[in-house]
C-alpha cells in the first residue's frame, strides 16, 4: 500500500522570461516500509524535491498525498536529515535533539521525554559526548545528533538529503550501516537522497534516478533484489550488485551525455578599448 504519492508534481522558480522548470511532471508511488533512493545529478533539483516532501515548499502544479491527505506544511510524522547538520552551535548533543522531543511530545512529562532524548542519543552511540556541544564534535558525530533528532519523534517517514556527502569514506561507511541497522529495526518508510550508486544500492530497496534539469523528472526504476543485511565487501563480488551497478551508471551517464548544452556556435565579443586617463601614469626617472 503506497504511503505516499507524488502526482503530476512541477516547481519552477523566477517568473517571466527568468521562469526555470526545475522539476517537471513527477510521478511516484512510495510504499509503506520502503526503503527507496533517488540518485541524480548535482543541480537537477533532488534538494527541491525533499523540501516538497518535507512541506517546507509548496509545488507549483500537481500534488503530493501522504497518508491519503495532501502535504500542506511540515510536520512530526516527516522526519527530517539534512546534509549540513543544521545543529545549534550553543546547544549541547542533549538539547538539540531535546529541540525536536519537546516540540512534539510537549504534552508529555519531563521523565519521558528525558527518556526519549537519552534513548536516542544512546541509539546512534553518542551518550558520552551527551553533553559537548557541536564544535567539540567531528563531522560525523554531529551528522548522528542530526539522525537522532530526526528519528526521537518516531517519524513515519524518514527523509535523507544527502545526509552522509559531505563525510570521509571511512565515517560514511560507518553511519550507512548505522542507519540501516536502525532502520531495520522498524522498518519505516525511508527516502535517501544521494548522488553515490554504490550507497543506493547498498541502502535500499528500490533506485530511481532523477534526470538533469531543468524540466528534470524521474527515470525508470531499478529495483534491488539482494538480500538483507548487505555486506559492502561481499557486494563487491555479487554479479547482481555488479550488473545493477552497470545499468544505474550507464543510464545515468547516457541521459547526463543528452543533457549537454551545445557550446559549438561561436561566440562574438564586442570590440572594445581601454579607456586612459590624462595623467594616469606617471614617468619613472
Amino acid at each position: 500500500m503506497s504511503i505516499l504519492s507524488i502526482r503530476n508534481v512541477s516547481k519552477y522558480y523566477g517568473s517571466g522570461s527568468s521562469k526555470v522548470e526545475v522539476l517537471k511532471n513527477l510521478n511516484l508511488e512510495v510504499e509503506e516500509g520502503e526503503f527507496l533512493a533517488i540518485v541524480g545529478f548535482s543541480g537537477s533539483g533532488k534538494t527541491t524535491l525533499m523540501q516538497m516532501l518535507a512541506g517546507l515548499i509548496q509545488p507549483d502544479s500537481g500534488e503530493i498525498i501522504f497518508k491519503g491527505e495532501p502535504i500542506k506544511g511540515p510536520s512530526h510524522e516527516r522526519g527530517m536529515i539534512f546534509q549540513n547538520y543544521s545543529l545549534l552551535p550553543w546547544l549541547s548533543v542533549y538539547d538539540n535533539v531535546a529541540l525536536s522531543v519537546n516540540a512534539v511530545y510537549a504534552e508529555k512529562s519531563k521523565v519521558i521525554r528525558d527518556r526519549i532524548i537519552r534513548e536516542s542519543v544512546e541509539m546512534v552511540n553518542l551518550t558520552p559526548a551527551i553533553n559537548k556541544k557541536p564544535k567539540e564534535l567531528s563531522g560525523g558525530m554531529r551528522q548522528r545528533v542530526s539522525v537522532a533528532r530526526a528519528l526521537a519523534v518516531d517519524p513515519e517517514l524518514l527523509l535523507m538529503d544527502e545526509p552522509l556527502s559531505a563525510l570521509d569514506a571511512l565515517t560514511r561507511g560507518n553511519l550507512q550501516e548505522e542507519i540501516l541497522n536502525i532502520w531495520s529495526k522498524n522498518k519505516r518508510t525511508a527516502i535517501l537522497i544521494t548522488n553515490d550508486v554504490d550507497e543506493g544500492i547498498l541502502m535500499a530497496d528500490r533506485i530511481v534516478p532523477l534526470d538533469p534539469g531543468p524540466n528534470a523528472t524521474f527515470g525508470p526504476e531499478f529495483k534491488i533484489d539482494i538480500e538483507r543485511p548487505r555486506d559492502k565487501t561481499a557486494l563487491n563480488h555479487d554479479p547482481r550488485f555488479k550488473s545493477l551497478r552497470n545499468n544505474i551508471i550507464e543510464y545515468l551517464i547516457e541521459i547526463g551525455e543528452g543533457r549537454k548544452t551545445d557550446f559549438s556556435e561561436e561566440i562574438v565579443l564586442p570590440e572594445i578599448q581601454p579607456i586612459v586617463k590624462s595623467g594616469s601614469f606617471k614617468k619613472v626617472a
